[in-house]
């Protein structure tokens, strides 16, 4: 799993490069993004751009990532695709995340 990051004033993005978040990929998934969040003390976005697919253990690993942020902290999610969009409204997560269309949204100064 690849994972990086980009910092703004009071955010972090935290863009996924895998085309997949699955059972495969959780347990990777999860323990990088403790890496980049454990310390934080401002509001992450995970930019989902390129997630096309994502199964029940990769939605257990993002929910997971919300949990294990600092306390106060809250976690985003940004431009998800038809697909993992559909997942999140079928196990009304989108009712726990606040989700942004796109990147540039969660980012300007109304985003955050």
């Amino acid at each position: 799993m690849d994972l990086t990051h980009t910092d703004y004033p009071g955010l972090r993005v935290i863009h996924v490069a895998a085309g997949r978040i699955d059972s495969a990929a959780a347990i990777q998934f999860k323990d990088q993004m403790r890496e980049l969040t454990h310390d934080l003390d401002y509001r992450a976005v995970l930019d989902l751009r390129n997630v096309k697919f994502i199964d029940s253990s990769g939605l257990g690993a993002i929910v997971a990532s919300m949990k294990q942020m600092p306390s106060g902290i809250r976690l985003d999610l940004a431009d998800l695709q038809s697909d993992v969009a559909r997942v999140l409204r079928l196990t009304r997560m989108d009712k726990v995340f606040v989700i942004h269309e796109a990147l540039d949204t969660a980012v300007a100064p109304n985003g955050i």
